[in-house]
């Protein structure tokens, strides 16, 4: 039998039909090399100049009210716009274009500029929950607007302009790339089996158990057997459901739990505030019904071996095949052994 945890070998992403390259002995283990801890930023509560904080003029002239709790707007530098013509452009055989139409919101999740996420009182997070829930719904009723996209990017490594803490919303006629993929492969795999993809895969982890962070009784978080980034996890819900207005009430409350709970973690992690991309990727809001839908949320941190060390995509990954350095129950075991209280207040 292969030793998956000393041989390179290729895993399958069943929700979007791609192979990942696995090769654990291209490093030691990667918490034995040296770790740098950049020191703390001291940040203001709030901050002049800072184009989120309450009360501060944004960079597009628009003043932000006085907000106590979260804040959302439409984007002042909005890449989709409503009111662009969908009409069809093609140059010759080859070169094609279309309209997209779209818009784009700011979510800022709480008036404190000085916090994070994972820093912030759990019943703020069921807060921001709350509200996706509504922007969901709100944009999803749109005419135009088949897919929500709701995601953060955390940290200057990420690209995240504005330190503030908030995340923003892309609303937009077609169904991106990723969830379109997501789409395909859930589907074949309801026609042929009649129940969800990633409630047979959930059920395969439950048991395994290897790959699992933590877990509640509506949600769990787990390092999926494909994950490409380092410390990559995957929020999946226990029961098949497909929206953001699918979930009930203690459901809203147990995601903004386990979501808090996760990222403390990762910010335990290397004792940093934590970077990655993160977004929830629930069913297209075009009126069908999506029975074959099974609600996520995917974290995409870069950070490999310490505070300082990200993992970079180059040369053979972006010529050849996606590839990571150390095995997803490696990195399972790691978040399951990290506390859960945030280092900045044990």
């Amino acid at each position: 039998m292969m030793d998956l945890e000393n041989n390179s070998h290729r895993r399958l992403n069943p929700l979007n039909g791609r192979w990942v390259q696995v090769s654990p002995n291209r490093t030691d283990r990667p918490w034995q090399g040296q770790e740098e801890s950049p020191p703390p930023q001291q940040k203001p509560r709030h901050k002049e100049g800072c184009y989120l904080c309450p009360g501060n003029e944004r960079a597009g002239g628009v003043r932000n009210p006085d907000y106590e709790s979260t804040f959302v707007f439409d984007n002042d530098f909005s890449s989709l716009r409503p009111d662009v013509p969908g009409e069809e452009h093609r140059e010759g055989e080859l070169l094609a274009a279309r309209g997209e139409r779209g818009i784009c919101r700011v979510i800022c999740f709480t008036p404190r500029h000085d916090l994070s996420l994972p820093e912030m009182e759990n019943s703020q997070v069921e807060e921001l929950v709350e509200l996706w829930t509504r922007q969901y719904r709100e944009l999803g009723e749109r005419p135009f607007i088949n897919y929500v996209q709701i995601f953060e990017n955390k940290g200057e490594m990420m690209g995240c302009s504005n330190p503030h803490p908030h995340g923003q919303i892309y609303a937009q006629e077609t169904v991106p790339e990723e969830p379109a993929a997501e789409l395909e492969h859930q589907t074949a795999y309801y026609r042929s089996h009649g129940a969800t993809l990633l409630g047979a895969y959930l059920e395969e982890e439950l048991e395994r158990e290897d790959r699992i962070v933590l877990q509640n009784g509506h949600f769990v978080a787990l390092v999926p057997w494909w994950a490409y980034w380092p410390f990559e996890t995957m929020i999946v819900s226990r029961r098949p459901l497909a929206r953001f207005t699918d979930l009930r009430g203690e459901e809203r409350e147990a995601l903004a739990a386990i979501i808090h709970r996760l990222t403390v973690r990762y910010d335990n992690l290397f004792e940093v505030s934590f970077p990655y991309s993160a977004g929830f990727h629930p069913a297209p809001t075009d009126g069908r019904d999506y029975p074959q839908w099974h609600f996520h949320m995917h974290f995409y941190p870069p950070l490999l071996r310490s505070a300082t060390v990200k993992k970079f995509k180059a040369g053979y990954e972006m010529l050849a095949n996606p590839q990571r350095d150390f095995t997803p129950e490696f990195a399972a075991g790691r978040l399951r052994e990290t506390s859960d209280v945030h280092f900045r207040s044990a």
